[in-house]
């Protein structure tokens, strides 16, 4: 392929997807990372998209969201790993809240092994993958679906959501930076995002490599409530992401490296969980977020999720 042909498919690539990892690219191109470099700077000098911590985005500073199928097919291997990874955290009997998604569809898929498991969430994707599993209890919020991620979204979404209390909600979004927390591209997806963590006694923020350093318009975690970030290995020479990471770390998130294959995850600041192991399952009916907050008598609040 010569070069004018690659740098075209590259630029069609961040066009479509609004960011995308130097990985993903020289894979697609059938290149080296090293050549994709090369073509990325000689398009950021011509205007036409911006470097960004081991991939390329958008020129202007602020990624736009890209549809289902797109991001379905971005980053799969560091999904996987990372979902595998997040998967582990989660304990038999737990309530929980799980984010829309591609990552945390990869998530739900896994969970559907942990027996007596309750998932509130927002997104069709995820309560599809555990429609099936015997011992596991999904509840969905109500509201306005999205097409572009399967989400729902809106004032039904966030009214169901209120007076529920669960450990931990599971989330991911377009950007992450020590900065700013967890971001997105639409407004209405944020909101119902920092409803779901008002829900959780922790939050664990899902997030391969490409999203580290990128920020997108709407806020929906500042960083001070971040409990956990699991994430994947940056590849070799993307020291941006590295320091972005530690910066992470060093406003006391605790952060969990999704291992490669047969590798072992590096984990700061937390052992490693093993996997849940699966055991025998029943149907259980499907209930309202609003039932599920009704049923809940008071019980002693779980720790503010904001550090010192």
């Amino acid at each position: 392929m010569f070069a004018a042909e690659r740098r075209q498919l590259i630029l069609e690539m961040v066009r479509a997807n609004g960011a995308v990892s130097l990985r993903e690219l020289a894979r697609v191109v059938q290149t080296s990372e090293v050549t994709v470099r090369r073509d990325v700077r000689a398009l950021e000098a011509e205007g036409l998209l911006d470097r960004r911590h081991g991939g390329a985005v958008l020129p202007g500073g602020f990624t736009r969201e890209s549809g289902f199928p797109q991001k379905s097919h971005l980053a799969t291997a560091e999904k996987t790993a990372i979902a595998d990874l997040a998967a582990s955290m989660v304990d038999e009997g737990e309530a929980i809240v799980v984010g829309a998604g591609t990552t945390t569809q990869e998530l739900a898929r896994r969970l559907a092994r942990v027996p007596g498991l309750t998932v509130v969430t927002n997104s069709l994707l995820v309560a599809q993958a555990l429609a099936h599993a015997n011992r596991v209890e999904v509840v969905m919020t109500g509201g306005t679906l999205r097409g572009s991620n399967y989400g729902l979204v809106g004032s039904g979404a966030e009214q169901s959501l209120q007076g529920l209390r669960v450990s931990r909600a599971f989330l991911s979004g377009a950007g992450l930076t020590a900065e700013r927390g967890l971001s997105t591209s639409n407004m209405l997806s944020a909101s119902v995002d920092r409803a779901l963590v008002h829900s959780a006694g922790e939050v664990v923020v899902l997030a391969d490599h490409t999203k580290l350093g990128i920020d997108t318009m709407f806020q929906t975690v500042p960083t001070d409530l971040i409990t956990h970030l699991v994430t994947d290995e940056p590849p070799a020479g993307d020291d941006r992401a590295g320091t972005e990471l530690q910066a992470l770390a060093d406003r006391g998130v605790r952060i969990a490296v999704a291992p490669s294959i047969g590798a072992d995850a590096a984990v700061a600041g937390r052992p490693r969980h093993d996997p849940a192991l699966p055991g025998p399952r029943r149907p259980q009916p499907l209930r309202s977020a609003s039932q599920l907050a009704a049923e809940q008598a008071p019980t002693p609040r779980l720790a503010d999720v904001r550090r010192r």
